[in-house]
């Protein structure tokens, strides 16, 4: 009997939290301050790591801490301090790559557990069961893995370690994030959070004798982006996953919006449920994933070497929706909302409610607090009323459908 896997959503600051336990997330990861590999996100501080355990807790998610750049020396006397204060907050994991990390964070945080992060580069059962040895509750499996590696693995480790892989989001050109481009061409250092991601940038070549003169390394005459990754989608490959024994599907992108944390984990619960009664995907889930900003998709390492993983036409992200409103209330004639983005009466608009399909309706009736009636809603943040098609639990997402992909 196939046991249900844990969603595990990413959540970089408090209102991307909100979204993620509002659209079913079994479990969160975030991180502090300091110590996590996403610099460039609000993050958390104590008060908020505090805050947002007590919110998860409340609705029985689980939380995990990100405590996974590898620190240099001058660092290591501020780490007890942090790892004491993860503890203190309530929350339930902590994530880490470097063994001294590690081992610090059994000393100082002992009641949490402790789960090794991808950044460690675990492709065989030795390297789980020998951190398993150590102490560690779940591995987190190198994205280079195949479904067969990982199901050979699965067969290997001990039955109480946990493994958990990646399943939808950006992908790496690095072997599992180790990346030094980031640092030479910039000083800013991938390992340590702050990957100014030069992989996706547009590169050509010169020749030594004639500077200024780039030549495309491509057919394209605009150049070619020879390290962009395509993005990883595996929302209609879940039924593979499970048969696999993988214990937590994880979704990446802390540094993306609360709408894409929201549909994704939506989807992705909703796709879990199906294939855990049995019953085949729902197109529209597969639907959903598209009207996230979002590269091209692929779907990694897990059917083995993937020949077609690099996009090299450009580094665009492909969007087409964008959100309008977010619901505050519903007492099942009219919706309480927040504008987000400007529409007006007579739009085409998707209202999506956490665990449901989205529904298409017309904007139509709308009016501000005072009960006056409005054409068109052109200020941020402005609260209108508005009747809608099913009810509306709070924090639903209003949507309409836009291009807004680069050009």
């Amino acid at each position: 009997m196939r046991t249900k896997p844990e969603l595990l959503s990413p959540a970089g600051d408090f209102e991307r939290l909100q979204m993620a336990v509002a659209f079913g997330a079994d479990a969160v990861y975030l991180a502090g301050e300091r110590f996590g590999m996403r610099g460039g996100v609000k993050n958390f501080s104590p008060e908020e790591m505090a805050e947002a355990v007590r919110l998860c807790h409340s609705r029985g998610v689980r939380v995990h801490v990100t405590c996974n750049t590898l620190p240099r020396g001058d660092e290591l006397p501020d780490l007890p301090d942090f790892l004491a204060m993860v503890q203190e907050t309530g929350a339930d994991v902590l994530i880490v790559a470097d063994l001294g990390v590690f081992r610090l964070a059994q000393r100082e945080a002992p009641r949490m557990e402790l789960h090794v992060s991808t950044q460690t580069g675990i492709v065989n059962s030795v390297s789980a069961s020998s951190w398993y040895d150590l102490g560690a509750k779940r591995v987190v499996l190198a994205r280079e893995m195949s479904l067969k590696e990982i199901t050979q693995l699965r067969d290997e480790i001990p039955d109480d370690l946990e493994i958990e892989t990646f399943v939808h989001g950006s992908m790496c050109v690095s072997f599992s994030g180790r990346c030094l481009l980031s640092n030479y061409m910039t000083g800013r250092d991938g390992n340590r959070g702050i990957c100014a991601q030069p992989c996706r940038w547009k590169y050509a070549l010169v020749e030594e004798t004639r500077p200024g003169e780039y030549f495309p390394i491509g057919e394209d005459r605009d150049g070619t982006y020879i390290l962009n990754s395509k993005d990883l989608c595996m929302i209609d490959h879940i039924p593979e996953l499970l048969d696999a024994g993988i214990d937590s599907f994880k979704i990446e992108g802390r540094a993306k919006s609360s709408y894409y944390t929201a549909v994704t984990t939506n989807a992705y619960q909703n796709a879990i449920r199906a294939a855990m009664e049995g019953k085949p995907l729902d197109p529209v889930w597969l639907e959903e994933v598209e009207k996230v900003s979002h590269r091209h998709y692929y779907t990694g390492f897990y059917y083995g070497y993937p020949g077609d993983s690099q996009y090299y036409e450009s580094s665009r992200y492909i969007r087409d929706w964008q959100v309008s409103a977010y619901v505050i209330s519903d007492d099942g004639e009219r919706a309480l909302c927040t504008q987000r983005n400007r529409f007006s009466e007579g739009d085409e608009l998707e209202l999506l409610v956490p665990g449901q399909a989205p529904v298409r309706f017309t904007a139509r009736d709308m009016k501000d607090e005072d009960g006056n009636s409005l054409t068109v809603l052109p200020h941020p943040e402005q609260r209108f009323t508005i009747p809608l098609p099913v009810p509306a639990k709070p924090d639903s997402i209003i949507r309409r459908s836009v291009n807004l992909s680069a050009k």
